[in-house]
């Protein structure tokens, strides 16, 4: 009976390795990422280099301050769902990330904030990375 207790304990205790050392919780969600900036209040952040390409080409276009493909694009971005640092109202813009195939302006947005910050999400508001530039 030891025996086959023994590698049950094993694994158990080489899988809670394996999630504390990836800083993941046992549901799989990643964890705040603890070199990102103060703004970022340690959230999950992403390099803008491993950002899709059209993030990427969103952020040249706000780089630029436009012209903006859609008209929702450039505008007060409300943080209802709470998930971004709490800010006044209108401290947060947000614009639309194409996603290839979609008839409609699709999930992926850029969300920047007044002190220069930006954020990506790529399911409509549900969740945020901070991106890094």
């Amino acid at each position: 009976m030891l025996l086959r207790f023994v590698p049950r304990v094993f694994a158990g205790l080489l899988v809670t390795l394996a999630v504390l050392l990836t800083g993941c919780s046992p549901s799989g969600q990643a964890g705040s990422d603890p070199s990102a900036p103060s703004w970022a209040h340690g959230m999950a952040t992403i390099s803008q280099s491993r950002l899709p390409a059209e993030a990427r080409q969103t952020l040249d276009l706000v780089d630029r301050g436009g012209p903006y493909p859609y008209r929702q694009d450039n505008t007060v971005f409300g943080n209802f769902e709470g998930r971004l640092p709490k800010e006044p109202r209108g401290y947060y813009h947000e614009y639309t990330v194409r996603t290839p195939g979609s008839r409609d302006r699709g999930a992926r947005r850029i969300v920047s904030g007044q002190g220069g910050e930006f954020y990506y999400t790529d399911d409509h508001y549900n969740t945020f990375r901070a991106v890094l530039r």
